[in-house]
């Protein structure tokens, strides 16, 4: 630390901090639109296109969508494999580190070649129809370049690992427009309920890049719905639902790791994602929907537009190709589909079980869709606070927080029990 600033007075060095902080979630804003509009351009190089994924796939013939697949995956592999060549030559090597990872081990000092390696292959994955979310990349993005930030100004080692959590959280909130959520998120996942210090820096940045896009951008929530009621039926179904739930949650877990362990027999990169790409392709030659992180059809399901014969089938072929894109090493995240995974086999139970049961026990299906993400969102991150905070906050059904509540706990107990390795890996043992 340079010694002006040494002898700063604490609050003159904690209100130095906060404006910092409020830089970093102004750059989060930033670096998530301008991850959107490459992603777009990609977009429409590959399929001549602009607007969403599934759009996108809709518009072209079914051929063209394995090949635009196909091509993208050899493409986003090329350059990872390339990327992370440049990087062995690097000061830090080729070894990456997760920003959890680094936040829980308290480093702040990113790996910038193969963020940037990383941030390129996703560009490619995500514009060409991977069955994958955009969002991960967009928060790694975030803490980098708080992290990069944080390098270059005279600040303690603890102060430049607040900085770089500031970046997860101001990522996260801007992606998702959930700035509480982004702030449970960081402290359920990575630095637990009692860093104190660094509570005011990151709802200052989560506030700030949440702010940002709220105002310039999107004056909505991420998923735009009508309001639902809450009945006395909902705690009921939620706590059965949640049983399921957790099921769901733990058996997606398994498969996205089966997925990882039979791809990573390619040595090749280049080889892998581009067979990854390649039968998600395929898939999506027969089921347009599974292109993209899931947001349109979420966005349809809770709006009530999708009957479950044709939810089912786009729910199987979505878990099929998120596990083959995510799997084959893809770049991106599953957090979003698991909303999907969510979202889909809560409106699926409620339409069928409302073919059996009278329709006033089951109410409507939006609420069991609302249920179903939040539970099994909890069941695959193993984090059931920011599950609840960050669904309540995306969709604006406040008044359905108790059922959730309810389906998040039982669902990530169910979870738990079957040993299944979190999302996120284990916050407690990270820290060991």
């Amino acid at each position: 630390m340079l010694p002006v600033v040494r002898h700063l007075p604490p609050a003159a060095r904690t209100l130095r901090l906060w404006l910092w902080a409020a830089a970093v979630g102004a750059l989060a804003a930033a670096a998530t639109l301008a991850f959107r509009a490459l992603t777009q351009q990609v977009e429409y190089l590959a399929t001549g296109y602009r607007g969403g994924l599934v759009d996108a796939a809709r518009s072209l013939a079914p051929w063209h969508r394995a090949l635009v697949c196909a091509i993208g995956g050899l493409v986003a592999g090329a350059l990872l494999q390339a990327g992370l060549a440049w990087a062995r030559r690097g000061p830090q090597g080729d070894k990456h580190l997760d920003y959890l990872d680094a936040a829980r081990i308290g480093e702040a000092h990113l790996n910038d070649r193969t963020t940037l390696a990383r941030t390129l292959s996703a560009l490619v994955s995500v514009g060409t129809g991977a069955s994958i979310g955009r969002e991960g990349p967009m928060v790694q993005l975030s803490a980098w370049i708080a992290s990069v930030l944080a390098r270059h100004l005279p600040f303690t080692a603890e102060q430049r690992n607040i900085l770089m959590v500031c970046g997860i959280a101001a990522g996260i909130g801007s992606a998702y427009h959930a700035p509480v959520a982004s702030l449970v998120f960081v402290l359920e996942l990575a630095l637990g309920f009692f860093a104190r210090n660094t509570l005011a820096p990151v709802f200052i940045a989560s506030a700030t890049s949440s702010a940002l896009i709220y105002w310039l951008v999107e004056p909505a929530p991420l998923y735009v719905m009508p309001t639902v009621p809450m009945k006395a039926t909902s705690l009921g179904l939620a706590l059965a639902a949640g049983l399921l739930f957790g099921a769901i949650g733990w058996a997606l877990l398994a498969l996205l790791e089966r997925t990882r362990l039979a791809f990573r027999r390619i040595r090749s990169l280049t080889l892998r994602l581009g067979l990854g790409g390649l039968l998600a392709g395929l898939l999506s030659a027969a089921v347009p929907q599974v292109w993209g992180n899931g947001y349109s059809v979420v966005s349809a399901v809770l709006q009530g537009e999708l009957l479950w014969q044709a939810l089912a089938v786009i729910l199987l072929t979505k878990v099929v190709a998120t596990a083959l894109s995510s799997g084959s090493g893809a770049i991106g995240g599953v957090f979003t589909p698991s909303l999907f995974v969510g979202a889909a086999a809560g409106s699926t139970l409620a339409q069928v079980a409302a073919l059996w049961l009278p329709a006033a026990l089951v109410g409507d299906p939006r609420v069991l869709a609302v249920i179903g993400m939040a539970a099994v969102l909890a069941a695959v991150t193993h984090a059931p606070l920011m599950a609840i905070v960050m669904v309540l906050e995306m969709t604006n059904q406040f008044q359905l927080t108790v059922p959730v509540m309810l389906a998040a706990g039982v669902a990530h107990a169910v979870s738990t029990q079957f040993g299944a390795q979190p999302l996120y890996g284990n916050p407690i043992e990270a820290t060991r």
